[in-house]
């Protein structure tokens, strides 16, 4: 019987609701096998080309990967810090106190401050603070504006374990004056230059990651340069707020 006889009469079986029958043993050594994959191949004996044979079952696609959701969270690296103003600082310092130099001017002095978080560039020199500050008389006598370059250090980390520490602060930079230059009043000094040369020094206490206490002084002079040379320095506390 050829192959084509055999699929003729499956089929009216099939139609018609009869039984196939069992092929014997001997015929089924040459039955079409069946893989695991749903492909059945003809017969080993058979001279039909596989062309001529139905495909009974087809391997699923790959499924498809669900679209993300449109709000859904995706993870990103964090972004840079962009805060440009670091901290700042205010506070009250007793003027002119005589300390490297004679005590003339009265008054006190309303310190005010703004760091900024240092640039990339500054990092060869120990990524120091840049800052502005003022010195505001309250009694008429000099008032300063300052600009800089502030350095910091953690003296003591976790103090009372609390997670304060105490820190030390020391800068370099100039001061802008408003005072006299070659002459002068009583009670007013001689500071030789309407620009200055300023230092500071600062210990203190960082309370929390944001408030911060400390004992502050600082001076300006010329260093000599001028035929006039009054330096005045202040000393006092403030507080700082970390942005």
């Amino acid at each position: 019987m050829t192959c084509a006889s055999r699929w003729m009469i499956a089929a009216a079986l099939i139609l018609t609701g009869s039984a196939l029958p069992v092929a014997p043993a001997s015929a089924q050594t040459n039955a079409a096998p069946a893989l695991s994959s749903g492909l059945v191949l003809p017969p080993t004996n058979s001279s039909s080309s596989l062309s001529s044979w139905p495909l009974l079952a087809q391997a699923a696609p790959p499924a498809a990967s669900p679209p993300v959701p449109a709000n859904s969270l995706v993870w990103a690296p964090p972004p840079l810090s962009t805060n440009i103003i670091d901290e700042f600082k205010a506070g009250v310092t007793a003027h002119d106190v005589g300390f490297l130099d004679h005590h003339v001017e009265s008054g006190a002095d309303i310190n005010l401050e703004m760091l900024f978080t240092p640039p990339s560039i500054l990092q060869a020199i120990g990524s120091p603070r840049p800052h502005i500050g003022a010195n505001i008389n309250t009694s008429g006598n000099t008032d300063a504006g300052y600009f800089g370059l502030t350095w910091g250090i953690t003296l003591i980390q976790n103090l009372f374990g609390t997670g304060g520490g105490i820190f030390a602060n020391g800068s370099l930079g100039g001061a802008v004056n408003d005072g006299y230059i070659d002459s002068a009043p009583p009670g007013r000094k001689k500071l030789g230059s309407p620009v200055l040369f300023r230092e500071s020094a600062e210990l203190g206490y960082q309370a929390t990651p944001t408030l911060s206490v400390s004992a502050f002084v600082d001076h300006m002079s010329n260093a000599n340069l001028a035929e006039h040379n009054a330096g005045i320095t202040n000393a006092g506390a403030r507080f700082g707020f970390k942005f």
